[in-house]
């Protein structure tokens, strides 16, 4: 009984304690806002007389004049500077082996191009697939599983009969 009431008394005297803390920082904070508007009406009364020329107080230097440079003939073209691809071996992989036969094969015909289309279509009707790429199909065929469908909270409830 006795520790309950020291509790309760502890709690008082720290409540009267923040209280008092509390009301001095809000007084704190007023003369701050006060006295930050006081600098600010100064400071908006030292611009106008400035600005008018009252206010003989520091004034900045005038900026040097600067001279334009004399005119020079203008510079060549730069070449062109090379290329940014570069294709990179890494060192663990090994560089593939051509063959002799390869090196020995001609090169295979390339097709005869398609006629071109009749001049009286659209554009969009005249583009013509390349033959040369052909999509190939897939290898094996794919196996689409779902996944079951759950929730945020969990599986889904089934409707009410």
């Amino acid at each position: 009984m006795a520790r309950a009431r020291y509790i309760n008394d502890f709690s008082k005297a720290l409540a009267g304690e923040v209280k008092i803390l509390l009301a001095e920082v809000g007084k704190l904070r007023d003369e701050k806002r006060a006295l930050q508007f006081e600098i600010a009406e100064l400071m908006s009364i030292k611009a106008k007389h400035s600005a008018e020329g009252l206010y003989t107080g520091w004034r900045p230097a005038p900026p040097p004049a600067i001279e334009p440079p004399p005119p020079t003939e203008p510079a060549p073209p730069l070449a062109p500077a090379p290329g940014g691809w570069r294709v990179v071996q890494p060192p663990h992989v090994p560089k593939p082996k051509r063959k002799q036969n390869q090196r020995l094969a001609l090169p295979a015909a390339p097709p005869p191009a398609p006629p071109p289309p009749p001049s009286n279509l659209p554009a969009w009707a005249q583009w013509r697939p390349n033959p040369h790429l052909v999509p190939a199909g897939p290898s094996a065929p794919v196996a689409v599983v779902e996944p079951p469908r759950t929730g945020i909270f969990g599986p889904r409830t089934p409707p009410p009969k």
